[in-house]
């Protein structure tokens, strides 16, 4: 009977600590990740490839200029009917949405025509949009080279002085860093860029 009853003793303490430590398990699970970027997110981010352009502000545009700022990189053309426009205007309300953590976000706008698209019509075209906006512009070489690095295409359609060009229209997130976090493709709301932004802001 003793026996018996040292066996059921020794029974219950075992499943007593069994349960202990299946509860202190559950209590030391981590929490669940904060809720991730809106945009396609680079995993694991890398260093942005850095840019040397002609600036629609007369300086030379590098990412080693704003770190410390949140970069929205994108390409484009002044002459560009639809998609361009609808990216800037998207990009002036995310800005605005941000409030006063507007200033530490840099829009860089890289053309990809140079032919039509001097420092000069760049600045005037981006002031409709937000006089904060960087264009960025160059030789046929330079702005190929960074196409290339972003993995961006652009090919001239049409001939005559009204050609268009059809181009990659994805927005590159880089962070406060230098490095390449995101890319939003074409068609988001300002609200996506205000959540990425902010999460970005915030580490």
């Amino acid at each position: 009977m003793r026996l018996r009853a040292r066996s059921l003793a020794a029974t219950l303490l075992l499943a007593l600590l069994v349960a202990g430590a299946a509860l202190m398990f559950v209590e030391r699970k981590p929490a669940p990740p904060p809720q991730g970027m809106r945009a396609g997110a680079f995993d694991p981010p890398h260093a942005a490839p850095d840019l040397s352009l002609r600036g629609s502000d007369g300086s030379e545009v590098t990412l080693a200029r704003y770190r410390g700022k949140v970069v929205l990189l994108t390409f484009g053309f002044t002459y560009c009917a639809a998609v361009c426009p609808t990216t800037l205007a998207t990009l002036t309300q995310a800005r605005r949405g941000l409030g006063a953590d507007a200033d530490a976000v840099q829009v860089i706008f890289v053309t990809v025509d140079p032919e039509r698209d001097d420092a000069a019509q760049m600045k005037q075209y981006l002031a409709a949009f937000d006089r904060s906006f960087i264009g960025a512009t160059g030789t046929p070489e330079m702005l190929a080279k960074a196409r290339a690095a972003y993995g961006v295409a652009a090919t001239k359609e049409g001939a005559g002085p009204d050609y268009a060009m059809a181009h990659t229209s994805s927005i590159f997130l880089i962070d406060r860093a230098g490095k390449l976090r995101a890319m939003m493709p074409f068609g988001h709301e300002a609200s996506d860029f205000v959540h990425d932004v902010n999460l970005l802001l915030a580490e």
